[in-house]
C-alpha cells in the first residue's frame, strides 16, 4: 500500500461550507461540505495540484459532462456540478453516501449470498449502462461501490482522475480485482474486463478477501499477479454459498476474455437465473437505452487512480463463439438500438444479510501504475456518435413473490392481446431448493413454427414426471420478458418485429426445483 501523505487543504468554494475530510487517495482528496442552496451535505473530490496536466481543464470538463449523463442511473453516484477552485484545482461535487462502502463492509463482515446477488445485478446494470454510453470503468472494486442513505449500492470513480493525466502512458488499476489481460504487454481492456472485476468484487464480499489473496502467505503485487495470471479461481469456502453462484463467478473470471460473459447484461441475467434457482426474488436490471422514436423506421488511498478513459462502441465487446455461451446469453442478430424499451413496472425487494461473521484478514496492497494504450478508432467513433436521448428502464428476468406468487407476467404495451389458454401466468409456489436427489434436466429440442404473425414453440421433456410444468419467456438481444408458466410443452408468442423470435424454457418439478440452465429456441 502506498505511503500515507498529509491531505491537501480544502479549497474555498462559493456556496459551500467545509465540514471535514472524508478520505485521501493517490491523486485526490474527498471532503465533506455543506451546500448552502439547496442545503444538503455533499462529497467534493478535489484533484491534487501536483497531479494536474496541461490539458486538465478541458479534459476534466468533458469527462464530468459524460458522468453527469450516467449519474441518473440509480446505481451510479450522482454528480451535482464540477468546477475549478480559486487555487486552480478541479473539483467535483457528488452525492454524499454516508453508509460504509463495500470495502469497509467486507473487512468487518461477510455478506450473505442473497445480498451479494442483489448487489451484483444492480452494479452490473450500472456497468452495462456505462458500456452503452461508450466508456469502460476499469477500476471496479469494493472501495468503488458506495452505499446510499437508502441502502442502494452505487458505483463511483469512472475515471474522472484520468483526465488529469499528462499523457497516455499513465494508467492505474487495483491489482487484486484486475483481470489477467491488465498485466499483458501492452495491457488490454474491454467490456469483459469490467465483468471480471465485478465478479472478483462479488467474490470478495462473500470470501472476505480478494480472489487470489492467500491468508497467511505473501500477498505482494508480484504474488497476486502471478496467481491471477496462472492459478485457478479458488473455492469461496462457505457452505452457505451455492455452487450455482460459484460457477457463475468462475465463468465471469475466466483467464480468457472470450470465455467470460460477453457483456455486463449477460452477467446480470446469469445472476438473476441464480436467484430464481435459489427461490429468491429476481432483482430488476436497470439499463440506459436509446429512446425509441415511433416516427423512425428502426475509504483509504485506493479510492482514486490516474488512468486514461477507454471509449468503446455500444455493444461492441468481443463475443465468443456461440457454443461457449449458455442459451440465455447467446447474442442474437439485429441492432439493439432499434428495439423499443419495455414498458414494465417491477417490484424490487431488499434482501438482508445474514448475521455478520468476524474477520481478521489484513488489508492487501492493491494499487500500481502501468502503461496502457487507447484505441483511437473506438475513441473517434464514440466522439462522432450523435447525442442520444436516454431513459432508464427496469428489465426483470422474473418477479417472484415470496408469499406464493411465482411470476407476474407484465406485457409490453400493445404487444400481446392476451394469453393463450396454455400460457397462463404462474400462480404456483416460489421456486425452492429441492432436497438432495439429483438435478433437474433441461428440456430438449426447442423448435418453433411460424403461423402468420405468431410463432408456436414446442419442446421435449427428457424425463417426464407427475406435476412437471415449464417456465418460459421471450428473449431479445440484451433484454427478456418476465417468466410465465405453462403446463404443456408448447407456447404461442407474437413474432418479433426484428424478424428473429426466441424463447427460453426451464423445466420445473412439482417440488419447485428448476433446470440449472434454460434451453433456447429461435425462429428463423
Amino acid at each position: 500500500m502506498s505511503a500515507r501523505r498529509p491531505p491537501s487543504a480544502p479549497p474555498s468554494l462559493p456556496g459551500f461550507e467545509y465540514l471535514q475530510l472524508l478520505g485521501s487517495g493517490g491523486f485526490a482528496d474527498v471532503f465533506l461540505y455543506q451546500q448552502l442552496l439547496p442545503r444538503r451535505q455533499v462529497a467534493v473530490k478535489v484533484m491534487l495540484f501536483d497531479k494536474l496536466g496541461t490539458d486538465t481543464v478541458a479534459e476534466f470538463t468533458e469527462e464530468a459532462n459524460l458522468m453527469a449523463q450516467l449519474a441518473s442511473h440509480p446505481s451510479i453516484v450522482s454528480i451535482h456540478e464540477a468546477g475549478i477552485s480559486e487555487d486552480r484545482r478541479p473539483y467535483l461535487v457528488m452525492e454524499y453516501c454516508s453508509k460504509p462502502n463495500l470495502q469497509a463492509r467486507y473487512r468487518r463482515e461477510r455478506l450473505s449470498e442473497a445480498e451479494t446477488l442483489r448487489i451484483g445485478v444492480q452494479i452490473a446494470a450500472a456497468v452495462e449502462t456505462a458500456h452503452r454510453a461508450g466508456i469502460l470503468h476499469r477500476d471496479i472494486k469494493p472501495a468503488n461501490v458506495l452505499v446510499t442513505d437508502y441502502g442502494r449500492p452505487a458505483l463511483t470513480d469512472f475515471g474522472i482522475a484520468a483526465t488529469t493525466g499528462s499523457g497516455a502512458e499513465a494508467s492505474g488499476m487495483s491489482v487484486p480485482w484486475s483481470p489477467p489481460e491488465s498485466f499483458a504487454a501492452p495491457a488490454r481492456s474491454d467490456a469483459t474486463s469490467d465483468v471480471y472485476a465485478l465478479a472478483a468484487t462479488l467474490y470478495t464480499l462473500l470470501a472476505g478477501r480478494s480472489p487470489f489473496e492467500v491468508p497467511g502467505a505473501s500477498n505482494t503485487h508480484v504474488d497476486l499477479i502471478g496467481r491471477i495470471t496462472t492459478a485457478a479461481v479458488p473455492p469461496i469456502g462457505r457452505s452457505d454459498v451455492s455452487s450455482a453462484l460459484e460457477q457463475v463467478l468462475r465463468r465471469a473470471m475466466s483467464k480468457t476474455p472470450g470465455d467470460r460473459f460477453p457483456t455486463a447484461m449477460a452477467f446480470a441475467l446469469a445472476l438473476q437465473r441464480t436467484q430464481i434457482g435459489l427461490g429468491m426474488q429476481a432483482t430488476g436490471i436497470d439499463v440506459m437505452e436509446e429512446e425509441f422514436i415511433l416516427e423512425q423506421a428502426a475509504d483509504d488511498d485506493d479510492g482514486t487512480r490516474i488512468r486514461n478513459i477507454v471509449s468503446i462502441q455500444a455493444q461492441a465487446s468481443p463475443v465468443p463463439p456461440a457454443k461457449k455461451l449458455p442459451p440465455a446469453t447467446r447474442p442474437l442478430p439485429g441492432n439493439q438500438d432499434e428495439d423499443p424499451p419495455l414498458d414494465v413496472t417491477i417490484d424490487r425487494v431488499q434482501l438482508s444479510a445474514r448475521p455478520a461473521v468476524g474477520l481478521a484478514a489484513p488489508p492487501v496492497p492493491d494499487t500500481m501504475l502501468r502503461p496502457v494504450s487507447v484505441d483511437p478508432q473506438a475513441k473517434a467513433s464514440a466522439e462522432r456518435r450523435p447525442p442520444r436521448r436516454l431513459a432508464v428502464i427496469g428489465i426483470a428476468a422474473a418477479t417472484l413473490a415470496a408469499a406464493g406468487v411465482l411470476a407476474a407476467v407484465i406485457a409490453a404495451s400493445g404487444a400481446l392481446s392476451g394469453p393463450s389458454p396454455g400460457n397462463r401466468p404462474s400462480t404456483a409456489a416460489p421456486v425452492a431448493i429441492a432436497p438432495a436427489g439429483g438435478s433437474v434436466p433441461a428440456v430438449t429440442a426447442v423448435t418453433g413454427k411460424v403461423e402468420g404473425q405468431k410463432v408456436v414453440f414446442s419442446w421435449s421433456d427428457p424425463d417426464p414426471k407427475e406435476g412437471d410444468s415449464y417456465l418460459w419467456r421471450t428473449v431479445e438481444q440484451g433484454s427478456s420478458s418476465p417468466l410465465a408458466e405453462t403446463s404443456g410443452p408448447t407456447v404461442t408468442v407474437p413474432a418479433a418485429s426484428s424478424g428473429r423470435t426466441c424463447v427460453e424454457v426451464l423445466l420445473r418439478r412439482s417440488s419447485g426445483r428448476t433446470s440449472d440452465e434454460p434451453s433456447l429456441g429461435c425462429v428463423p
